[in-house]
């Protein structure tokens, strides 16, 4: 049976607002994150990432009032990353609603976290976020972490790898050298993260028309994240999953 694929808004949250910017900079406000979700789950969305941007800046956990808030106003899975640093974070999240985490940052410096927390609570509940972006490394793409703020110095495709060796059950790939820039998902890394990937990836950073989420599904990916086109009402849900049943790919209603 072929899986549907999935649409899923993304809330960048900083200082308790949902925010969108242009590589992770310039940040203007994009609303309350509760009011987006309900709209969200209401218009048709298959999940909700819920991304605290600034946690890992500014070493902080992730803020479980507006996950379990969020949680209490949507029926679809919600991922939840930002400043996740150990099981008891994820447990934490989880207890408060989430249904997934997405872990970057601390993962880059203590891997065995990925072990940790595949093994406590599945690799269903696991997503490994992977800020990309072109580099001078074995691939071309490398890591970067703190919302894209600094490099890792890791090979992206490599880094992925040993995260689905270390039990990653999902794959979020964000461009940011696309990201906020509405020219496209960046196809080139998500046709090279799906030549070595064994489970799914979600593909973000870059959407801008309607047809750039079927572009990013036909190289490979599983699912297709956005963020300001959703939430600035450039696009909708629903437009982009009548393109995807167009092109013949099975979408939920």
């Amino acid at each position: 049976m072929t899986l549907a694929k999935r649409v899923i808004p993304c809330l960048d949250v900083a200082g308790g607002r949902v925010v969108k910017g242009v590589n992770f900079l310039n940040l203007r406000d994009a609303g309350d994150p509760v009011e987006l979700a309900k709209k969200y789950d209401e218009e048709g969305a298959d999940e909700l990432t819920f991304l605290d941007i600034s946690a890992s800046v500014e070493e902080r956990a992730t803020t479980l009032e507006i996950v379990g808030a969020t949680s209490d106003q949507v029926f679809i899975p919600l991922t939840v990353g930002g400043g996740i640093r150990s099981t008891e974070n994820v447990n934490e999240l989880l207890r408060a609603g989430a249904d997934k985490v997405s872990v970057n940052t601390a993962a880059i410096s203590r891997p065995q976290l990925l072990n940790e927390i595949s093994e406590r609570f599945g690799n269903q509940v696991l997503v490994l976020s992977v800020d990309a972006r072109r580099a001078s490394t074995k691939s071309g793409f490398e890591v970067t972490t703190h919302g894209g703020r600094e490099s890792s110095g890791l090979d992206a495709l490599e880094w992925i790898s040993e995260g689905i060796r270390r039990g990653v059950g999902e794959i979020l790939l964000n461009s940011m050298d696309a990201d906020g820039t509405k020219a496209g998902f960046d196809i080139e890394l998500i046709k090279a993260a799906r030549e070595i990937s064994s489970v799914p990836i979600i593909a973000s950073g870059g959407a801008g028309v309607v047809s750039d989420f079927g572009d990013a599904i036909e190289s490979g990916a599983d699912a297709v994240l956005a963020a300001s086109v959703f939430h600035f009402g450039q696009i909708q849900i629903s437009d982009v999953k009548r393109d995807l049943a167009a092109r013949g790919y099975p979408v939920r209603n």
